[in-house]
């Protein structure tokens, strides 16, 4: 017990003092009054587009958030992806009463063709309309603007977004909008969700040109029109069900730069306010992460047993069988782990004694994996809003 112990405080001593994982603070947009003027759309702007399957709801909030910034885009396009809840007579109602209807355009996708995720035709729909009415104007678009219709937008974040690419040089600009907190489950689990996935791509690798580790958060990228065309288009990444890490990794392939980052300005309206329903959207991409390999669904949960969840069963243990050294190295071990988790909870603005939590949350996180494998066993494949992805 004393040695499973050293070797856990050995791990979380060097997650610490890894520099590239340390919680990216500064990877932020800059804040409304940092922010210059308005760009102009111009005749080389922004495609806005956004893929919208049963959003009714979300779009009388997110949707304004965004035909208020046509300063900054050229062309909007919201693509009604299939949806049997009224989106589009909500979008179109929307878009009618903005006063700027010559700028947005509500299209509609068909079912996708073999080979395709909903999400991603529902893009390619949307960039086909979008280029479309561009027709004529000499440049098209410089940059299209992928963002999910749950997603609300602050004043000035197109603005904003073409400022982090402008002064980094990057070619797809990338943020983690914040995700929602309301009930227990919320609170319990989506602060360890942002930070697993931090912890799997650390955002300072991301923007490092040197490293391999791409990654995007598909609620909001930012893409270079002439480097999407140099890769291929949406369609190398027309099956993914990881769909924005998939298209990050094609961009640094081909030399582009990435940025990945947070902003607490940008939020996801969608809850997962049962267990149920955070299990439902974790396990649709937990096993496709492992490469649907069952092998390694057991190192990752001796992983996470051991490093993860062992450190406050193992002070337990040694507090009850007087091993002081195996107690002391258990204690130190969760202490470091709720000190890097910390900047997540805050992030998230959960109490800070959720903290402690992680052990718990990466059992639920373990069994979540194991339910998207099973899934996969049972269905070879996963279902996302109605549809098979």
């Amino acid at each position: 017990m004393t040695l499973i112990a050293c070797l856990v405080l050995l791990f979380w001593l060097i997650v610490a003092l890894d520099l590239k994982r340390w919680w990216p603070a500064s990877h932020t947009l800059k804040k409304s009054e940092e922010r210059g003027a308005e760009r102009g759309g111009g005749e080389s702007g922004v495609l806005v587009v956004i893929p919208a399957r049963n959003e009714a709801s979300s779009l009388p909030t997110t949707l304004p958030s965004l035909l208020v910034q046509n300063e900054d885009f050229s062309q909007l396009v919201l693509v009604d992806d299939g949806s049997s809840d009224g989106t589009r007579a909500v979008a179109d109602t929307i878009v009618s009463a903005s006063g700027d209807s010559r700028k947005s355009l509500i299209a509609a996708a068909p079912s996708p063709p073999p080979g395709w995720s909903g999400k991603i035709h529902a893009l390619q729909c949307g960039l086909r309309a979008g280029c479309d009415t561009a027709r004529g104007r000499a440049g098209g678009f410089e940059w299209f603007l992928f963002t999910d219709a749950d997603i609300q937008h602050p004043s000035g974040s197109i603005r904003a977004l073409l400022d982090k690419a402008d002064d980094g040089g990057y070619d797809l600009v990338s943020v983690m909008a914040r995700l929602r907190i309301d009930g227990f489950w919320e609170r319990l689990l989506v602060a360890p969700f942002v930070y697993f996935f931090q912890f799997l791509y650390p955002f300072r690798r991301v923007a490092d040109a040197r490293s391999r580790v791409a990654a995007a958060a598909g609620g909001c990228v930012l893409v270079r029109s002439c480097l999407l065309e140099n890769i291929g288009g949406l369609e190398v990444i027309r099956d993914a069900v990881i769909d924005d890490v998939a298209l990050a990794a094609r961009v640094k392939q081909a030399g582009g730069r990435c940025w990945l980052g947070l902003d607490p300005e940008i939020r996801s309206l969608r809850g997962y306010g049962t267990l149920g329903e955070m299990t439902h959207m974790v396990a649709r991409t937990a096993f496709n992460q492992l490469g649907y390999r069952y092998s390694l669904l057991g190192g990752t949960l001796l992983f996470l047993g051991i490093f993860f969840v062992s450190p406050p069963a193992i002070a337990l243990l040694g507090a009850l069988n007087g091993c002081a050294i195996a107690g002391a190295a258990a204690l130190l071990a969760w202490a470091i782990q709720a000190a890097t988790f910390f900047p997540a909870v805050r992030h998230q603005r959960v109490r800070p004694l959720y903290a402690l939590t992680l052990p718990i949350a990466s059992v639920l996180y373990g069994y979540m994996t194991c339910v998207s494998a099973w899934r996969h066993l049972k269905r070879g494949g996963v279902e996302w809003k109605g549809r098979k992805v």
